[in-house]
């Protein structure tokens, strides 16, 4: 017998012994998939919660889903690299993911979920549960993923391999700034990387206070890793990575515009990589998502993130977007046939 609820309020999440265990410290190495992540969300980012869970005795599956006009999306923002489902381990994670589908049938008649990963097999897993749900789905890339699998180098070793133009930046340059490295959350180092930011080409931060929180959280924790480059006095970069689970995640970095002849952004990637590699021990680094240059310098592997749209087709609302698909499809087909 498998049991399907529906939770808006985190609180009464987190007091759910078994939810709380799932989506904790312990049972997630990634910030993405944890409840605080979820309830910083909703608290700073304006986002609408609403966590679908099924449950078989002592087998959980959680989708976190947000409530947006007329549909479901993933519970994730700009800040979060990638949204999965969430499974307890040892579960049969396609019967409780059909369940899913079927019941949240009752709730909305369109889904979309963007920046699935596939290495696991989660969105092929979504994909199929939902089809045996009778829903229709429509998956496609929506975003790449730069990832860097240390397998067991030294930083000197790692940096050997790098582009030569980003090898002789840093000989160049290294010496022009002094890069500091902040293990715990430091307040003065926090308020050098909104100054950095406000004077760097970066686009207006969504939510400064959900990232000042997390990480404070995460300094707590021991996870944060935040450097800032100097120039004398000035502080004229700046960057924002978490480590946990053998991985370090690039969460944020900016320079100021005045600064970048001295590649400042360049020699404080090089300080962060040696500290992850040579003192955390990671085995990856996740630059999260976006195909950027500088990202393929510095990693050698990429993956594919997919947005999933799921569509009951008895529902006359969803018509128009199933027609548009329809059209799209037969455009596609003249013009490669």
């Amino acid at each position: 017998m498998i049991a399907v609820e529906y939770h808006a309020d985190l609180k009464e999440v987190q007091s759910d012994a078994q939810l709380a265990a799932l989506l904790g410290e312990t049972a997630q190495t990634a910030p993405f998939d944890r409840l605080a992540w979820w309830r910083g969300l909703a608290t700073h980012c304006g986002v609408t919660p609403l966590l679908a869970v099924a449950r078989q005795g002592d087998a959980a599956a959680v989708l976190p889903l947000s409530v947006m006009a007329g549909q479901l999306g993933a519970l994730s923002t700009w800040y979060t690299f990638r949204w999965k489902p969430i499974v307890s381990p040892g579960s049969d994670a396609s019967v409780l993911l059909e369940a899913l589908a079927r019941d949240i049938a009752k709730r909305a008649g369109r889904i979309v979920l963007s920046g699935v990963p596939d290495e696991g097999g989660e969105a092929s897993d979504l994909k199929r549960a939902f089809q045996n749900a009778q829903w229709l789905v429509f998956s496609e890339a929506c975003d790449k993923n730069h990832i860097l699998h240390v397998n067991g180098r030294t930083y000197a070793e790692y940096l050997s391999g790098r582009p030569g133009p980003l090898r002789t930046t840093l000989k160049r340059k290294a010496s022009k700034v002094r890069c500091e490295v902040y293990t715990g959350f430091d307040a003065a180092a926090w308020a050098a990387y909104e100054s950095i930011y406000s004077q760097s080409w970066k686009p207006i931060e969504g939510s400064p206070a959900f990232l000042r929180a997390f990480a404070e959280d995460e300094g707590a924790a021991g996870r944060l890793r935040l450097a800032v480059a100097f120039a004398g006095d000035r502080a004229v970069a700046a960057q924002l990575w978490t480590v946990e689970g053998g991985t370090a995640f690039i969460h944020k970095l900016a320079h100021t515009e005045e600064s970048k002849p001295l590649s400042p952004g360049t020699s404080l990637s090089a300080a962060l990589f040696e500290h992850a590699i040579d003192r955390d021990k990671v085995s990856h680094v996740d630059f999260g998502t976006g195909d950027d240059g500088y990202k393929r310098d510095w990693m050698e592997a990429m993956r594919l993130r997919y947005r999933l749209e799921m569509v009951r087709p008895e529902r006359p609302r969803n018509w128009p977007v199933l027609a548009k698909r329809f059209l799209s499809r037969l455009a596609a087909t003249a013009k490669h046939g």
